[in-house]
């Protein structure tokens, strides 16, 4: 894992005791991250890491992750990281988020990390980093490139609308 030395985390209990199975099973569903490509990887209460491979199609005119999908898959990672604390039959929608762009985006995958920093009965703030990991670079010292804050709302959600093979409802 891509960390660099932090201060210990806030302990987080879930209130949901199938959590890991309904933030994977939702990470499975959401197209967007079958579409680029994206992978959920260690995942925690109030913790959430998306991995995603380089691909030439996902960058911008100087061959670098495009900002839009760095952006996106710190998105999910907080997004995820709070729907982990969140009560069975909830769902996560994010309120805002900013994102600072440090540098370029230029490696041979990202790596997301969210984490929950503080949860209220509707509102949950989240951190977000994305690291650009390159070859014969230490991982344990990646390319930190986008922190962000986000925001996020708890929602009594529907089941998921169903799409069949040409995204139409």
């Amino acid at each position: 894992m891509p960390h660099t030395a932090r201060p210990a985390q806030k302990r987080f209990e879930p209130r949901n005791p199938d959590w890991e199975a309904t933030v994977r099973g939702s990470f499975a569903r959401q197209a967007v991250m079958t579409l680029i490509g994206a992978e959920m990887g260690a995942l925690a209460p109030g913790h959430c890491e998306v991995r995603l491979p380089f691909r030439a199609d996902l960058t911008q005119q100087n061959g670098f992750f495009h900002a839009g999908i760095t952006s996106t898959i710190v998105d999910s990672a907080g997004g995820y990281a709070g729907l982990t604390l969140m009560p069975a039959g909830s769902d996560v929608l994010t309120v805002e988020f900013k994102l600072n762009l440090l540098a370029p985006a230029d490696g041979e995958y990202l790596v997301a990390e969210g984490q929950v920093l503080k949860t209220g009965r509707n509102l949950v703030i989240t951190r977000g980093e994305v690291y650009a990991i390159r070859k014969g670079r230490d991982s344990a010292n990646p390319c930190r490139t986008r922190p962000m804050q986000q925001t996020l709302g708890t929602a009594c959600m529907p089941r998921p609308k169903k799409v069949n093979a040409r995204n139409q409802l």
